[in-house]
């Protein structure tokens, strides 16, 4: 008896340190070399001429081990995801992002913890036909290098138009839609992951949503926050501004606060995006992509 317990404590043992290793392990994985100077207390311009060009420049996410920074631009008449890629100790120009298709636009690129990209496109969904509105898809990785076909995340798609999205760590999705049912112009949804597939969309409600328009929702990995913009509320300090909302012990959200003039100007602030470790705050505004240190907001960093 004494020798079982004995092999079942070397067992437990083993196992628990097996643990400790790999959350470390999962916990360092990401790493990236951000470029200098690294922005504080006011939000700086990111990679200019190679990120945030002469041009309309939004979206930001990094790939899952730091060395490529992905975004949109505008040309011809379309959206178009690049990539620019850390090598040989420097950022370099970008080019189109691999899964990128030229007939039709795509954004709003998003990585998720498991390497992959959801984003938005108006891709026909039997691939044929022609551009219609915007829905969600994905591309996974695959082991060579490349990358699966795209996919439509159809349990969340609807017949109207979905953008931006964001996952959380729990495979929840956050996105927003201008579908029924919505309070605005646009609202924000999620999808809950549940058993494998995804659930009917919820509204999120009058504590994020108004009866004007939500868009660009970013989720905490942990749904401890949101991060979102909202246009013209009698709070806003520009045509469209960054708003947050912190989750509730119960699940509810509270309710929306201007993140102030730190990052909001009196234009239009979107497409808002914390990198992996949590250090940085990155933006879309005046035609540029910005960064901005979470440290300046106390609730990103509790």
């Amino acid at each position: 008896m004494n020798d079982n317990l004995l092999l079942l404590k070397s067992l437990m043992s083993v196992l628990f340190v097996g643990i400790i290793i790999q959350c470390t392990s999962q916990e360092s994985a990401w790493s990236t070399e951000y470029p200098e100077p690294l922005p504080d207390s006011a939000a700086l311009r990111f990679l200019p001429g190679i990120v945030s060009r002469d041009s309309l420049d939004f979206n930001s996410a990094f790939s899952r081990d730091g060395s490529k920074f992905y975004f949109a631009g505008s040309a011809k008449g379309k959206w178009i995801i690049y990539m620019s890629e850390w090598k040989e100790g420097t950022w370099n120009k970008p080019v189109l992002a691999p899964f990128t298709e030229l007939d039709y636009s795509q954004a709003d690129p998003f990585v998720s913890a498991d390497g992959t990209i959801y984003y938005i496109s108006n891709r026909p969904r039997n691939a044929t036909g022609p551009a219609e509105d915007f829905d969600i898809w994905y591309v996974r990785p695959q082991r060579d290098g490349s990358w699966s076909k795209p996919e439509n995340l159809g349990a969340v798609n609807s017949d109207s138009t979905e953008y931006y999205v964001s996952v959380a760590d729990n495979g929840n999705v956050y996105f927003a839609s201008n579908r029924k049912g919505s309070l605005g112009d646009h609202d924000i949804y999620m999808s809950r992951y549940e058993h494998g597939k995804y659930s009917t969309p919820e509204n999120l409600g009058p504590s994020i949503n108004s009866l004007q328009m939500e868009h660009d929702p970013m989720i905490a990995p942990d749904e401890s926050y949101m991060i979102f913009t909202s246009v013209d509320r009698n709070d806003s300090k520009g045509s469209g501004d960054l708003y947050y909302s912190l989750r509730n012990a119960d699940g509810s959200w509270s309710q929306a606060k201007n993140m102030g003039n730190k990052v909001n100007t009196d234009t239009y602030e979107y497409c808002s995006y914390v990198t992996p470790d949590g250090k940085y705050l990155f933006y879309s505004s005046e035609f540029d992509v910005k960064w901005i240190g979470t440290s300046q907001f106390s609730w990103m960093t509790h």
